[in-house]
């Protein structure tokens, strides 16, 4: 083999190698917010899904506890959203935080529930779209049909 041969085949691996080697993956987090109408802390019948939704994708080194990472979203017409964000994030804590309700009736953020955590690192999954759970703003006033919906909820117990 001549070694422009030789320095051609080389050239081609290492052009083949630094591709392969600078893909990073793209991890995409889907989830919906809703409004709990009954102050339940679970979606029920009786829940509307909020579109204009604020929401924020954070992510927090494991040692220190600092934000590394943060993207923002907006749900849709039907209350979902999807935020892409780049890279492994296996030395960090991800999580979707609820931010702000369009809906001046449903805004408050309940304590210990505004936030859904998600893995984004590539750990052989098929697929990177990562799906949080659904986060709920509370209404301020629950709605009249509340009681009934909540309890056919305690006859299914």
């Amino acid at each position: 083999m001549s070694t422009v041969h030789l320095f051609s085949v080389a050239f081609a691996f290492f052009a083949i190698a630094t591709v392969v080697a600078a893909e990073r993956p793209t991890f995409t987090v889907e989830g919906r917010v809703y409004c709990d109408t009954c102050r339940a802390g679970f979606e029920t019948s009786a829940t509307t899904y909020i579109s204009g939704a604020k929401v924020r994708l954070e992510c927090r080194h494991f040692s220190d506890g600092k934000i590394e990472h943060q993207v923002d979203g907006v749900t849709s017409e039907n209350g979902t959203y999807a935020i892409e964000l780049k890279d492994n994030h296996e030395k960090e804590i991800c999580e979707i935080v609820l931010v702000q309700s369009p809906l001046s009736t449903c805004a408050e953020i309940p304590k210990g529930r505004d936030r859904a955590s998600v893995l984004l690192a590539d750990g052989g999954l098929s697929s990177n779209v990562r799906y949080a759970n659904a986060l709920g703003f509370l209404k301020y006033t629950p709605l009249s049909v509340c009681a009934d919906v909540l309890k056919k909820y305690n006859e299914v117990a």
